[in-house]
């Protein structure tokens, strides 16, 4: 059996990486990772696969930045010839990326099976690129892997067939899992004691220039109290050079490069409280059992609400700087419960499903 992975940005570097290991345990699997290019930054891409103990990609697309139709359309074209040369038998997409539609959309043109990792999250919210990602990926899927009992309930409602979906649970964690030893070692003695972890990337924050500055100037003056961190994503150093906007000056604010995966991970696992609007993150802070305020009105992951340590604050500045004084002072979010099946084995779910489908469809003939 011949299965392709196929990556783009770095969410999908931590959620690849357990199922390639996983996978590898299995007689007669062969096993390629295409890389789009999509995130192409080296501490955005290439540190991460050395840090995760994943092999450098069989195949990278160079594919790069531009708009989401070009993006996508420049993936499609380029991937479309190496699922022609090669001929996997499932093609594996991790998380809601451009990468992820865009690959699925070519295999099933070429009646070629898909797998989604990561399936069924929603956060109703159309505006959301990566929201029309997941739904036409999940549509287009053969195998439909969920990461939460949520994600299993929109996939029903939407008409997809209960037989392709499986709840595997968060194969990110399972990195997370792994690696939190090396990760707690990367934390520097120079990092303060109490601090707020800062990160921003969505485009409904950074692309909104009224709005960011007077995020930015929140998130200033909650450092004059107490230190913020703040590794700025490529993105958003874009939006603020294009403005000839700066942070340098502002006390107490740290502005830092985008930092590979233990270093970051590392941090999370000492902040005081993060403030994000990643959805990744509200996941591991859900787990690490750290408070997390996320800056968005909605978010495709309710389990890291219900269940978890994460908070909307929306665009209400007053309710972000109350929650981060709250989460300062110990009366703030305290973790629950981590939801079922984040245990660190989603990996070995999904492997045991795809080779128990394709055992079948041999013995189907």
């Amino acid at each position: 059996m011949k299965i392709c992975h196929v990556v783009g940005a770095r969410p999908n570097f931590m959620k690849v990486a357990p199922v390639l290991r996983v996978l590898r345990g299995y007689a007669g699997v062969d096993q390629f990772v295409v890389h789009t290019g999509q995130h192409y930054d080296f501490n955005m891409s290439d540190v991460f696969f050395q840090q995760l103990e994943v092999a450098p990609p069989d195949v990278n697309l160079q594919v790069g930045s531009g708009s989401h139709a070009q993006q996508t359309a420049e993936i499609m074209t380029r991937f479309e010839p190496v699922v022609l040369q090669r001929r996997p038998d499932l093609v594996l997409v991790y998380g809601d990326v451009n990468s992820t539609v865009a690959a699925a959309l070519v295999c099933a043109k070429l009646g070629i099976a898909v797998g989604h990792v990561e399936a069924g999250l929603r956060s109703f919210d159309r505006s959301m690129p990566e929201e029309i990602n997941r739904l036409v990926t999940d549509q287009l899927a053969d195998l439909l892997f969920t990461p939460s009992e949520d994600g299993n309930a929109n996939l029903v409602r939407e008409g997809v067939s209960p037989e392709k979906v499986h709840l595997a649970g968060n194969v990110m964690i399972d990195t997370l899992v792994r690696m939190l030893p090396a990760a707690r070692q990367t934390v520097t003695a120079d990092v303060p004691e109490r601090f707020v972890l800062v990160t921003l990337h969505r485009p409904s924050n950074v692309d909104d220039s009224e709005w960011l500055d007077e995020l930015l100037e929140a998130l200033a003056g909650i450092g004059q109290e107490t230190p913020v961190l703040f590794p700025v994503h490529p993105r958003t150093r874009q939006q603020l050079g294009a403005r000839g906007k700066s942070l340098a000056g502002a006390r107490g604010i740290r502005l830092m490069d985008p930092l590979p995966y233990l270093q970051f991970l590392g941090l999370q696992t000492r902040a005081t409280v993060v403030v994000t609007d990643s959805g990744g993150i509200q996941e591991e802070t859900t787990f690490l059992g750290v408070p997390c305020l996320t800056v968005r009105e909605n978010t495709e992951r309710p389990v890291t609400v219900t269940m978890g340590t994460n908070l909307l604050v929306g665009r209400d500045l007053q309710k972000l700087c109350d929650e981060v004084e709250r989460a300062l002072n110990g009366s703030g979010r305290k973790k629950s419960v981590v939801p079922p099946l984040w245990d660190g084995h989603a990996a070995e779910r999904i492997a045991a499903v795809i080779v128990g489908e394709a055992v079948a469809a041999i013995a189907q003939g």
